[in-house]
């Protein structure tokens, strides 16, 4: 029989030392597993099919759910008749906005809230009706008999016209939601110092969230105890949210959330969808499967809200920054929901300069809710003030690159009490990116092939941040080393896809000296699991991380305390060393961990491990840079992206398998928000236009580079947490739409103020500078 030694230790590699309780845990220095590439911990059950997702969730006596919705984007519901519905063969449950099951509020924001089925709907896909049938065709056949009478109002579509004095208004008190206003220094001053000031407007198309696994849940009463498998990246916030609207105490609610397939930020809270499968259950006393159909996902699932921006910046002949102003208006859509958000942000943060001036207008839109989508504003910003630092470098005859590192910042310009950064990779970004992407050589080359003929090669980049990415309380994990040596680990965040569990394996890994493949995770069920805030703003790994090293040192504390009773000695002369505690003054001394006469009477040691504080008076944020080549094709506008490479700092690697599968996706998504991606309301009905994957262009495998290259900046952060990590899924998507336009630019001398780049466009863009010359 195999010892378990060989089952479960890393035998010959000493764990990381502890100190002394009450004492601050040490960084790691050289580390045996974190930073490795390692494969997922539930890789073989993700590809085989075997993992199940809440969209594979099948229940004895199961029904399926679906929701009628208002097509128009303006109309008050006048009445609503089901009772053909009800007849119709398999339909177990119906229900309406004039039933007393659906008289619950939804809350759209603070200070916005309507019934479940509003009276009225103020945005195309707005719910309105639903059923549950036998199976999902029964569903979906008794929601056509419904008739719905709607009272059609006038509706705008457009952000860029929605405060004009006679345009439609979303809701009474008007169509703006909020102006935020910021601005330090003398910008008016700034400019007259300045020996280059450039004006530019930049506009952002919508992009629309539509994840591979659709929005969508399976509910199940038992009794007064409701049962939620929810795609979701929140367990917790679901739970807390479903329980608040169908007035349930939490504990009444359990929320399963293991595998999920793709959110990007939609998926941070409940959807409507949530309750209406609930209440829908509750009415027939069966379990109701509740998922929305992929056009559905594009009318009512989010989106990130466009951006129409101007910018107007100002220079020295050195790449000293003296001014820079932005003004920006967006929309979130019929309700508040951050259509602006973070929009100035890195205008405010990213370069270093004295005098700032920014104002960013919310605005109302007859159109679906905006939700969180991979870093929030930064993109569409990234978008506008990228292109200025590279319009700014060619006015003054400057390097793009050279241009950014004249311009470094350590600190937060726009934070009360200007705080300093934890740590700060931009400068190590900048320069090992141009090294590694051959940046100088590439200038040349590009300008070379693009001398003559109508095939144009160009190279670009740009930089960028990401606001947060720190992780931050609370956190509560638990951790049982069971006698054997095996491990659970117990814990409440989701795996939204970026291999959160894997990492945190490898932190028990590191920290206990076991094997990954002897640690049991149980994760994302508020049945069985600890708290955990959502998975999102690149806060997960920092977050959850220091709580698991936390619990791990708990267990080693108790394990050095029961080891030194069996060896009579002290326990602050004994190690970790593999599969034995051994004494530092005696080596002969030692203990098997499985032969600890307490664990094996205890039959386990358990950790419970907390998230501590972020540091008091700084800030911690990611930082990136990516470089790309095109070629342009002046002739018919056609752009192929040939090489993209990606340095980034995001603390310290955790797994680089995963981290370069983030790159890469980042870049990928990236690419989509610039080249393909675009939300279409038709301007006479106010209509999506194009409503599903044929029509709205996601980027595939023959959009994104061949030759792609992550490039991380491994910088562990140890003052941000006791793991040295910062966030990465966010910042990787933010610079590349901007490095992109940079590269056509070069290329083609031709700037690119709106996306998406598409083929019209630039051939648009094209002719008019070649009448123009």
């Amino acid at each position: 029989m195999t010892e378990n030694k060989e089952l479960y230790y890393m035998d010959g590699l000493s764990a990381p030392e502890i100190p002394e309780a009450g004492k601050p845990l040490p960084p790691w220095k050289e580390t045996r597993v974190v930073g490795k590439p390692k494969t997922r911990v539930d890789a073989y059950e993700r590809v085989s099919g075997s993992a199940v997702y809440p969209s594979d969730v099948i229940l004895p006596g199961m029904l399926y759910g679906a929701i009628l919705r208002c097509p128009h984007p303006n109309a008050t519901v006048k009445k609503v008749d089901v009772s053909k519905a009800r007849k119709m063969p398999g339909v177990e449950a119906v229900v309406c906005g004039a039933d007393p099951e659906a008289n619950l509020i939804w809350q759209y924001s603070k200070d916005y809230k309507d019934k479940i089925f509003p009276k009225n709907c103020r945005f195309e896909g707005e719910a309105v009706a639903a059923v549950a049938a036998a199976t999902p065709y029964q569903a979906q056949d008794a929601l056509k008999t419904i008739r719905v009478e709607y009272d059609v109002l006038d509706f705008v579509c457009d952000e860029r016209n929605a405060l004009e004095p006679d345009s439609p208004k979303v809701h009474e008190d008007g169509n703006e939601i909020k102006t935020d206003q910021y601005e330090r220094g003398n910008v008016d001053e700034g400019f007259r110092q300045a020996d280059a000031v450039l004006e530019q407007s930049y506009r952002t198309a919508c992009q629309i969230h539509t994840p591979m696994e659709l929005h969508g849940c399976v509910a199940d009463w038992k009794r007064d105890r409701l049962t939620v498998w929810e795609s979701t990246q929140g367990v917790y916030r679901v739970q807390q949210q479903v329980a608040e609207v169908l007035g349930l105490p939490m504990s009444k609610v359990r929320v399963v959330g293991n595998y999920m397939g793709g959110g990007f930020g939609s998926k941070l809270k409940a959807g409507k969808y949530t309750v209406v499968a609930a209440i829908l259950a509750r009415m027939a006393g069966r379990p109701v499967k509740m998922f929305v159909t992929r056009e559905d996902s594009f009318l009512a699932m989010g989106n990130r809200p466009p951006g129409n921006m101007k910018i107007k910046a100002g220079v020295k002949k050195d790449g000293v920054l003296t001014a820079l102003e932005f003004t920006a208006t967006g929309t979130g859509g019929a309700y508040p929901a951050g259509g602006t958000s973070l929009l100035d942000f890195q205008v405010k943060e990213l370069y270093k300069c004295e005098n700032v001036r920014t104002e960013v207008t919310d605005i109302f839109i007859n159109a679906g809710p905006a939700r969180p989508f991979r870093a929030p504003g930064h993109p569409q910003c990234s978008w506008a003030l990228e292109q200025m630092m590279d319009s700014l470098a060619a006015e003054i005859g400057m390097d793009p690159v050279e241009l950014r590192l004249k311009n470094l910042v350590y600190y937060s310009q726009s934070g009360e009490g200007n705080p300093e950064y934890t740590s700060s990779g931009l400068k190590e970004c900048l320069e090992q990116g141009a090294k590694e992407f051959r940046w100088a050589e590439s200038l040349e080359k590009a300008k070379g092939a693009s001398e003559k003929g109508h095939i144009k090669r160009g190279v670009g980049m740009a930089a960028c941040m990401w606001f947060v990415g720190g992780g931050r309380p609370p956190s509560t994990v638990i951790l049982k080393l069971f006698s054997d040596g095996s491990v659970n680990l117990n814990m409440g965040a989701s795996d939204i896809g970026t291999g959160t569990k894997s990492v945190m394996a490898m932190v028990v890994a590191e920290e206990l000296g076991v094997k990954e493949e002897s640690i049991q995770i149980e994760h994302a069920d508020t049945g069985t699991t600890q708290y955990a805030s959502p998975s999102g703003g690149s806060k997960t790994v920092p977050t959850e991380s220091p709580a698991v090293r936390d619990a791990c040192v708990k267990v080693k504390r108790q394990l050095l305390d029961m080891a030194a009773g069996d060896l009579q000695t002290d326990a602050k002369d004994l190690t970790f060393a593999g599969s034995k505690i051994v004494s530092r003054t005696d080596p002969a001394k030692a203990i098997a961990i499985t032969d600890i006469s307490g664990l094996k009477s205890q039959a386990v040691v358990v950790g419970v491990g907390i998230r501590g504080p972020n540091p008091a008076n700084k800030k911690i944020h990611p930082f990136g840079a990516q470089f790309c080549e095109v070629e342009v094709d002046t002739m018919t506008g056609e752009v192929k992206i040939l090489r993209f490479l990606g340095a980034h700092d995001s603390g310290r690697v955790m797994n680089r398998l995963t981290y370069d599968n983030q790159v890469f996706g980042g870049i990928a998504m990236g690419i989509g928000f610039g080249m393909t991606e675009e939300r279409v309301l038709d301007r006479n009905t106010g209509k999506l236009a194009n409503r599903s994957w044929h029509d709205y262009k996601l980027p595939t495998s023959l959009d994104v580079p061949p030759d792609q290259v992550s490039s991380p900046v491994d910088m562990p952060d140890d003052e941000a947490n006791t793991t040295g990590a910062k966030g990465l899924g966010e910042p990787v998507t933010i610079p590349t739409a901007a490095a992109v336009a940079n590269a056509i630019f070069n290329a083609t001398g031709v700037r690119v103020p709106e996306t998406p780049m598409s083929q019209v466009q630039l051939c648009r863009l094209f002719d008019r500078a070649g009448k123009e010359a």
